[in-house]
């Protein structure tokens, strides 16, 4: 991707937005603009995300819960089979709200081990620290508040035994396929031979129901993708004109590749503080985000060349959602 040089402004903005800034400009000043989907995430955010997964449309949700609902029991039995002796490492744990089925799960079957949950929120952390021991009487839990790989060096340090990963809510769809294997590849880096990975995928399925999982008719989707330009007017003093923008997610049944991008509706300039002059030609994109959908065949491809070996599988009813499990090679 092409990016044109930029003189970033001084400001005395925080540390923290300071990268925001650098981040938005360069994205925008790029031949073809991108925004980073991280940056969805603030307040707001979050909270037109907890809507988006209540959504009759968004399947993803409620087809993974399906799967670790009712058959945590069928998990665990692979999870020993496979690994024997473990604990748990959850990247981006959230609220937990899945994976406590399984934590449960593994308690009732006298399985003795560790949760490590990982986020790079500290909030998140002492909420689970705080909440989960009275949610799963029993449970061993050491919270890891961090960047992914940087915590499981340190979950590495903190205990010998094999270590099951958990990598769920089709999280890796969140990267593009090369940017998945590159993931992978690294994440293998820091297990050993007999780790096990659980990650979900959202499978192809009918092109229509993918679109309309990014496309509800009641347009929180919509309005998620505009709330990162809010947030740009607000914390960076831009000044987007959201009626002057459309929201237009696409997917490739070919390749898998679910996107979504901000259309300019007209020709525009869009000011981001006191010099920062980005130019919008009519009908140019903004590329927001991609959700990638695999094939079975496709998920097994991942595995082999990141280093992991396919060994279970765990569908919902309509297979739409499936939950693999790796070991390490």
């Amino acid at each position: 991707m092409t990016v044109i040089p930029t003189v970033f402004a001084p400001s005395k903005r925080k540390p923290a937005t300071d990268t925001f800034y650098r981040d938005v400009v360069q994205g925008l000043s790029a031949s073809q603009k991108y925004l980073d989907p991280k940056y969805f995430y603030d307040a707001a955010g979050d909270a037109l995300f907890q809507q988006i997964m209540q959504c009759h449309e968004y399947y993803l949700t409620g087809c993974e819960m399906e799967i670790i609902r009712q058959q945590s029991s069928q998990i665990v039995k692979a999870l020993q089979l496979y690994a024997g002796d473990f604990d748990l490492v959850e990247l981006g744990a959230g609220d937990a709200t899945k994976s406590v089925h399984l934590l449960q799960a593994l308690i009732d079957n006298g399985v003795d081990y560790t949760y490590f949950p990982i986020d790079i929120s500290a909030n998140v952390i002492s909420q689970l620290e705080k909440n989960l021991p009275a949610q799963v009487p029993g449970l061993q839990l050491h919270g890891l508040n961090g960047e992914y790989f940087h915590m499981l060096q340190q979950a590495n340090n903190y205990t010998s035994k094999k270590k099951v990963i958990l990598f769920m809510g089709a999280n890796i769809g969140n990267f593009s396929v090369g940017a998945a294997r590159s993931f992978c590849q690294q994440l293998r880096k820091y297990l050993q031979p007999g780790d096990l990975l659980l990650t979900g995928f959202d499978l192809k399925k009918h092109p229509q129901v993918i679109l309309n999982a990014y496309n509800d008719a009641s347009g929180i989707t919509r309005d998620f993708n505009f709330n990162l330009l809010h947030r740009i007017n607000r914390e960076l003093q831009a000044d987007f004109d959201v009626t002057k923008f459309e929201h237009f997610p696409t997917y490739d049944p070919v390749t898998g590749a679910c996107k979504s991008y901000l259309i300019s509706l007209e020709k525009q300039v869009v000011h981001i503080g006191e010099q920062q002059t980005i130019h919008f030609a009519e009908n140019e994109s903004i590329y927001m985000e991609i959700s990638q959908k695999y094939s079975l065949e496709e998920t097994d491809q991942l595995a082999a060349y990141a280093g992991f070996k396919p060994v279970a599988r765990f569908f919902d009813r309509k297979h739409w959602f499936t939950d693999c499990l790796w070991k390490c090679i």
